[in-house]
């Protein structure tokens, strides 16, 4: 088990107290701000080497040993247990020092719940990391292939699409799709689990790239029905056989070894690094992407691949019984232990020297060189640019150090109706949209932004100090989208909070003016230069943020207005339908079909709120769904 060690009086006597076992080591500098994570078979060896006179350090390691100013080491029992550490701490403190995925991408999966009696099966963003009985597939990397791929899969196999758990004790009112023929109805409290697991099994075969085993199934059941003279069932085994086909024709055949392979390549120039990686399952291309890395110009290409691997595969549902890389990673053992034990199966780290594999891993890797020319077109790559930003603004801003983390507020509202704001977050000059946040006001009535900027700084000042982790980082620099009154009020809220140190400013669009507390004339920054770009660039997201939640929330609220005086739409069916349709204008062009179907609806309440939301427009009155 791990165990921390606890701060000692210097650095020079923690370095002479490192014990020589596996760790890792964090380095921090005269904030307490994480610099640094790294991971050691010998914490003594390794650290220590980095402070010895005379050695031989790139520039950039070289500014970060004269920033450390404190450092701590936690003692892992093995050099795998250090591995996963380091990925959990580089994750929590995104270091700046360290090599990072710049994406904060969440993939797709369709999830087939085998632990339940009738399993349902759907489209999830969030997979549990840790085995929960049900099964996964993925990751894919187009949303709308996944989608309509599910719902043809419910069309031709009948399992359900509602979200309800079923037991086989209900029985309830079998919704549309069981009308349709769409769904086997595990509603009914008439289907044998058996059964209804048998569509299930062929859908996971579906996934797995098995389409060869059920068409030669479907094809032999529709050829028993012609010769029974059961003409209606072999023309509907006809149509499911030509679905599946298509379905198979989206996916191209790899390779012809029916195996699970995840295909890396990588592409290195100068401090930029970008990463492709290609899903191989059951030896069909079932999605591509690319990632930009990072990284420092002194890091090795297997150091670059081991950190990539780390951190791609720390929060990866599903893990293939293959790897193809380019080269050997750094770390190559512990990391093959650890996907394996992730994955509950050996796992295999390959690197093609001739034939097909190799030739796969060549064109991976020409692909992550050409997204690289690409990025470097646009001026989209490069740590080297985002560092220079936040070193420009940082100097612009008179600050002692580089504003590493910055977040910025934007006010939203319409005539003082739905009052809204955003927090959006750069780290290192990026942004790190997973830690962005939406407000609701509460105190504030009508249209105030002053106000309201002062109740979004004081609220999440305070959410800090009552130890919520998702407003745990301070941040190095605060801006705030509007005037001087906007960063009065700002200051107000900082000042109420006794927070110290912290350095906020507000941007003015009009002339792109930064205004400083304590300054009487505001700071312009050059028009060419890459602060501005970073400033403007937090600035709109602050603006796109608040706006796109300000939407929905008028979405929804005008939605339940339209509700209100609709016979037989009580307040369960409301809030039902605000969850399923989201807006009036998607609930209008729902089909009547598509608002019976909707949870808690029926087909005479259907028929109501259609006749509501169209008036006039109706020429002649739809039939009645059948219940």
């Amino acid at each position: 088990m791990a165990t921390v060690q606890k701060v000692q009086t210097t650095l020079s006597d923690k370095l002479a107290s490192l014990p020589a076992k596996p760790g890792c080591y964090i380095y921090k500098n005269d904030k307490g701000e994480v610099l640094y994570v790294g991971k050691a078979v010998n914490l003594h060896n390794r650290v220590r080497s980095y402070f010895q006179k005379g050695a031989q350090l790139h520039p950039r390691t070289q500014r970060l040993v004269a920033s450390v100013r404190d450092m701590e080491w936690i003692i892992t029992d093995t050099e795998v247990e250090a591995l996963i550490l380091e990925c959990t701490l580089i994750k929590k403190y995104r270091p700046f020092y360290n090599i990072r995925l710049r994406d904060d991408k969440s993939y797709p999966y369709v999830c087939v719940t085998t632990s339940e009696i009738y399993p349902r099966v759907f489209f999830t963003r969030r997979p549990h990391l840790k085995p929960d009985g049900n099964r996964y597939f993925g990751p894919y990397t187009d949303v709308r292939a996944v989608r309509d791929t599910l719902r043809t899969v419910r069309r031709i196999f009948g399992v359900q699409s509602c979200t309800h758990r079923f037991t086989g004790a209900e029985k309830m009112r079998p919704c549309l799709y069981y009308h349709l023929g769409q769904c086997l109805g595990p509603c009914t409290g008439e289907l044998p689990p058996e059964e209804y697991r048998k569509a299930v099994d062929q859908v996971m075969m579906l996934f797995e790239g098995r389409q060869d085993e059920i068409l030669e199934r479907m094809n032999k059941s529709m050829e028993e029905a012609a010769e029974n003279l059961q003409f209606e069932r072999a023309a509907a085994m006809r149509d499911r056989i030509k679905a599946i086909q298509r379905l198979a024709q989206r996916q191209k055949v790899f390779t012809v070894e029916q195996v699970d392979q995840d295909i890396v390549g990588i592409a290195l120039e100068g401090g930029d690094a970008v990463a492709h990686v290609f899903f191989i399952r059951a030896g069909r291309l079932v999605g591509r992407d690319n990632f930009v890395l990072d990284s420092g110009d002194d890091e090795s290409p297997a150091e670059i691949l081991s950190q990539f691997l780390k951190q791609y595969y720390e929060g990866a549902a599903a893990i293939p019984s293959e790897i193809l890389l380019p080269e050997e990673p750094a770390d190559r053992e512990a990391i093959l232990t650890w996907l394996g034990e992730k994955r509950g199966k050996p796992v295999r780290l390959s690197v093609p020297q001739r034939g097909e594999k190799k030739r796969l891993v060549s064109m991976v890797v020409e692909n992550a060189q050409t997204s690289l020319e690409q990025l470097k077109k646009r001026g989209a790559t490069g740590r080297s640019r985002s560092e220079n930003a936040v070193l420009e603004l940082g100097d612009a801003l008179d600050m002692e150090v580089p504003p590493v983390r910055i977040e910025c507020f934007d006010i939203s509202n319409l005539q003082g109706g739905y009052t809204v704001a955003s927090m959006t977050v750069f780290e290192n000059g990026t942004p790190a949209k997973s830690q962005y946040r939406h407000f609701r006001i509460k105190t504030v009535e009508g249209q105030d932004d002053f106000a309201s900027m002062r109740e979004v700084i004081g609220r999440r000042l305070a959410r800090a100090k009552q130890g919520d982790e998702r407003f745990s980082d301070r941040p190095d620099l605060m801006i705030i989208d509007g005037g001087k009154g906007q960063l009065s009020a700002a200051l107000e809220a900082v000042h109420a909070a006794e927070e110290e140190g912290l350095t906020v400013v507000s941007l003015a669009k009009r002339e792109e003016e930064i205004f400083v507390p304590d300054r009487p004339l505001p700071i312009r920054l050059d028009k060419r230069s890459q602060a501005l770009h970073l400033v403007q660039h937090i600035r709109d997201e602050a603006h796109r943020f608040a706006i796109t939640y300000h939407r929905r929330l008028r979405g929804k609220g005008s939605l339940k207005s339209e509700l209100d005086n609709v016979p037989g739409i009580g307040q369960v069916r409301r809030r039902e339908l605000i969850k399923h349709f989201g807006s009036v204008a998607q609930l209008r062009d729902a089909t009547l079909e598509d608002i019976a179907a909707a949870p808690s609806m029926n087909a005479t309440a259907a028929q109501r709120l259609y006749e509501h939301l169209h008036g006039e427009d109706i020429e002649h009155k739809p039939e009645p769904i059948p219940s």
